[in-house]
């Protein structure tokens, strides 16, 4: 891939990076407003060396996804929300079974069908919490077009070295804004540890780390499992002690590295009277508030979130020991307002921003409106 500026759409910027990061297997099925990815896959993959399928619907793709990525490969697909529904069950086998893998979640009005082909940030809770079970994945979410690049690459670099599944959380105004975007000269890949000697492939000594995962015709016998395993997948259906220390390690090996994962930008924190806390689309018209604000000489401070899952809690809790107020703009009826809420524990006022419908996004006027509406 030839590096330099580009001018692209946040979907085909999704999947340039996913390319870049040494995505070689793509599964999926069309819907709006995803299906610029698995279209650019679909021309690109090939290419590259890839393989492309298009599945019979979301439930196969991310089973694909996950036998893709056994037989080694780097798989990665991408849906709405209606199919990432559809594609609960597989992703809790693939936390179960350490699968490293990748869907792109490109937020649209829901619940149902809703409002296809306008934007929403309803799938936040859905995106950490979707599974049933004791579960932890990481979820990022970009806010411009060169996190759709920068993030895509995050994510499956993530998804290789903790062995997990990582969602990108985008969504449709982000999926479909043009802006200029810088392609690095190199581009980090993560190689996934493989075994060395007796080690086995379901067991870390290290609580951080993921286990090695063998590689296919290397000679390692594996046995893999959906149910409750061992450290060689052998299954223990009735035994607390090994799901005890099973589910622990599934979770631990992501709680324990938060702060490694934790992405996020900080803006005019320094003098803040009031703050905000976004992600995504809304994130844009935070920073967009804090210019017109600051032309009324009120300083607006904004954390920019990129990691969802697990939260950054520390930038959080730092914004709301300065501010007298946060408010948190959502194009939901509001769920990251109960995190900040959580975070905020009495430091200052919290104050949600919902908008839905339509699919118009946070106008930085309607922001601004907001936090002056706090400030008093």
């Amino acid at each position: 891939m030839s590096r330099g500026r580009r001018f692209w759409a946040g979907n085909i910027a999704v999947a340039e990076g996913a390319l870049a990061a040494g995505v070689d297997f793509y599964a999926g099925y069309p819907i709006t407003p995803s299906s610029e990815i698995m279209e650019h896959m679909a021309r690109e993959l090939p290419k590259r060396g890839g393989t492309f399928l298009q599945a019979e619907d979301e439930i196969a793709s991310v089973f694909m996804l996950i036998g893709a990525a056994w037989a080694g490969g780097r798989a990665l697909t991408a849906t709405s929300g209606p199919g990432f529904s559809l594609m609960q069950e597989g992703l809790g086998i693939a936390i179960m079974t350490e699968t490293p893998l990748v869907v792109v979640d490109v937020m649209r009005l829901g619940p149902g069908t809703g409002q296809a082909s306008k934007a929403g940030q309803g799938d936040l809770m859905q995106a950490r919490w979707g599974r049933h079970g004791d579960q932890y994945l990481v979820v990022y979410a970009p806010s411009s077009v060169q996190d759709c690049f920068d993030l895509a690459v995050r994510a499956v670099n993530t998804a290789e070295r903790l062995r997990v599944p990582v969602v990108l959380l985008s969504d449709e105004l982000i999926a479909h804004t043009w802006e200029g975007v810088t392609v690095p000269d190199e581009v980090e890949r993560v190689e996934r540890r493989r075994p060395v000697g007796d080690e086995v492939p379901f067991a870390s000594d290290d609580p951080r780390l993921a286990p090695p995962m063998p590689g296919l015709g290397e000679g390692y016998g594996v046995l893999m499992t959906g149910s409750t395993h061992d450290g060689r997948g052998v299954r223990f259906t009735s035994d607390p002690a090994v799901h005890q220390v099973l589910t622990q390690r599934l979770t631990d090996k992501v709680r324990l590295n938060a702060d490694a994962l934790a992405v996020y930008e900080e803006h005019g924190l320094e003098g803040a009277e009031v703050g905000a806390v976004a992600y995504g689309s809304a994130a844009r018209g935070a920073l967009g508030a804090r210019e017109l604000l600051g032309e009324r000489g009120v300083n607006l401070g904004v954390v920019v979130l990129k990691t969802l899952w697990p939260l950054p809690e520390a930038p959080i809790r730092a914004l709301a020991e300065r501010v007298r107020a946060l408010v948190v703009p959502e194009l939901s009826l509001g769920q990251l307002v109960l995190d900040v809420e959580r975070i905020a524990a009495g430091r200052c006022s919290v104050h949600g921003l919902s908008k839905v419908g339509g699919g118009l996004p946070l106008f930085p006027s309607e922001i601004a409106e907001r936090v002056l509406a706090v400030r008093q």
